[in-house]
């Protein structure tokens, strides 16, 4: 399924269907809370970001890059809600 799903997804997006498939192979493995908190993006995902956050510094960005930029900055808000989300059960548990 998480294959079907990104495949899919990397049809209609400006990401790469491995991105998807790398998000959707970690929620579909039942992470703890903890792992959820603790999910970091890949060293290809880091670097990708690296450059287009410096390409968009000097203003270099061309108009996929900028796409492409775009969504992965809202999978980084979609995982930012989703580790506050797990969050207080963490502190909860720990106490």
């Amino acid at each position: 399924m998480p294959e079907i799903l990104a495949y899919g997804l990397g049809k209609l997006s400006p990401l790469p269907g491995e991105v998807y498939q790398y998000i959707l192979e970690f929620l579909t493995s039942a992470p703890s809370q903890e792992e959820v908190v603790n999910f970091e993006p890949n060293a290809a995902m880091q670097a990708r970001v690296t450059l287009l956050l410096e390409k968009n510094r000097t203003d270099t960005l061309s108009a996929v890059e900028t796409k492409e930029l775009d969504e992965y900055m809202r999978i980084n808000h979609l995982v930012t809600m989703l580790k506050a989300r797990a969050l207080p059960y963490l502190v909860r548990d720990s106490e």
